[in-house]
This record gives structure tokens, sequence and C-alpha cells, in this order.
């Protein structure tokens, strides 16, 4: 029901108190129309991609050396692990007073002698979507070590023990026998952090506000904006169908991407 409403409302002119008019596409070619809104799809886009690939790097290096029998793999995986487990917000708060013009990232710039690299992160258009890749990448690659660690530890260890063997390096090793094995891994690390990436909000709030000069809006900022800020529920609708299309379909079209290079592999 709550769908199907917010479906309605996308096409229509409503203010969330009075009667909504029906106004049909009107609200979709408003944001096609709209310098804000496609620089919002384009942040969107452009976050949720570096998204997927730096956390999922990360998180494939991390599986690979915690997989190992090392004595503190165990407390070592945990504290990798445990940003996923803090709250968004709290955890974007303190990533906003690191990146803060007298915050910790510019002292320890000042205290090594790189002053000159000093910036406002936050408030500057060229690094304000950036800062905010940084804070979920900080966040979300322990999910995705987890999930690769899940895919390693199926891996039988017989068949390292052949390769081996047959002289293959620890790099040939990873790259055609452990790669290969991980194709489901990689499957559903890619499309959780690719949705992760596309409806990412509390972060943004929390560091920037969509600011500066609407360098890092994206859909999920522009629906709170739209509807709570200025009261254009029907407008708000409308990116919120947007939204929804968008991350179901690139949803989808890699998940079905990926099964079917699996299915290859």
């Amino acid at each position: 029901m709550p769908i199907g409403f917010g479906g309605y409302y996308a096409f229509t002119s409503w203010d969330g108190l009075t009667h909504a008019t029906w106004v049909g596409l009107k609200n979709f070619r408003a944001i096609a129309a709209d310098a804000t809104a496609r620089a919002a799809l384009w942040n969107t886009l452009e976050l949720a991609s570096a998204f997927v690939v730096a956390s999922n790097a990360i998180g494939l290096a991390l599986a690979l050396e915690l997989n190992r029998t090392l004595k503190t793999r165990h407390v070592l995986r945990s504290i990798f692990f445990a940003p996923v487990a803090i709250s968004p917000l709290a955890m974007a708060l303190i990533w906003r007073w690191i990146f803060d013009n007298e915050g910790a990232l510019n002292r320890v710039l000042r205290d090594v002698g790189l002053s000159s690299l000093n910036r406002a992160w936050l408030g500057d258009p060229s690094t304000a979507l950036w800062t905010i890749l940084v804070v979920l990448v900080w966040q979300f690659s322990g999910l995705a070590m987890v999930l690769y660690l899940t895919g390693l530890q199926q891996i039988p260890r017989e068949i390292y023990e052949a390769a081996a063997v047959d002289g293959a390096s620890s790099w040939r090793c990873v790259r055609s026998v452990v790669l290969p094995l991980l194709a489901p891994a990689v499957t559903v690390s890619a499309t959780i952090t690719l949705v992760i990436g596309l409806r990412v909000f509390d972060q943004v709030l929390a560091l920037t506000g969509g600011g500066p000069v609407s360098a890092s809006e994206t859909l999920g900022t522009q629906v709170y904006e739209q509807t709570f800020y200025l009261g254009r529920y029907g407008y708000g609708a409308a990116f919120a169908v947007l939204l929804t299309v968008l991350v179901a379909v690139l949803a989808l079209t890699q998940l079905v991407f990926l099964r079917l290079r699996e299915q290859r592999i």
C-alpha cells in the first residue's frame, strides 16, 4: 500500500494537506528540466560506482588476508566489521568532525608538514562528494569482507594444495583459482553494495547536507528536501519513484550479468 500510494502521488501536485491534483508526467518533466535534479542523479551514479569498486576491492583484500591462520584473525575480523553495526548518522557525525576545518585530518596534515593540503573538505565542491565516499567505504568494506570470507571458507583446502603442487605462485593461485570460485560471493557483494550506494542518504545529510552548492546532492537527499523542506509531496514522490526504478533496474541488470558470468566460469 505505501508503494502504491507513493507511486500515485508521484503523478500529482500535492502539498501534504490539501487534495492531491492529478498532473500526469509533469513532475517527471520538471525533474528532467531541473539542473539540480540532474546533478543529483549524476552524483548518485558516480558515488555508487566508485563505492562498489572500492568497497569490494578492499573487502576482498581483507578477506584474503584474514582467511589465513593468524592468531588474531577473529579479533581483526570483528574490528573491521564493527563499523557496519554503527548507526550511520552517529558515525557520519564523527567523520564530520574529522573533516572539519579544525578537525583531526587538517591537524594531522599540519603536524606532518603538509599544511598546504589543508582545506575545507566538506565545504569544497571538488571534495565534498568524495568525503562521503571515504565514509561509505570505511563503514561497509567490512560487510564485503564477511561475504568474501564466507566464499573463501567454502573452497576446499585441497584445491590450494593442488595449485601449490603445480607450482602456482600466490598471485596466480588467487587469480586463476580463488577468484573464479568466488564468483557467487562477488555477485552477492557487488549487488548489495550497489543498492547501498544508490540509496545513500544518512551520510550525505550528516556530512554535507547535499552542499556546498548542491555538489553532493543525491536522489535520496532530493526526496527528503523536496518533500519535508519544501512541502512538494508530489514532486518528492516522483524523485522516490525515480530512485526506486533506478535501484531496481541497475541492481537486477548487474545481478543477471554476474549470474551469467558465474555460469560461464
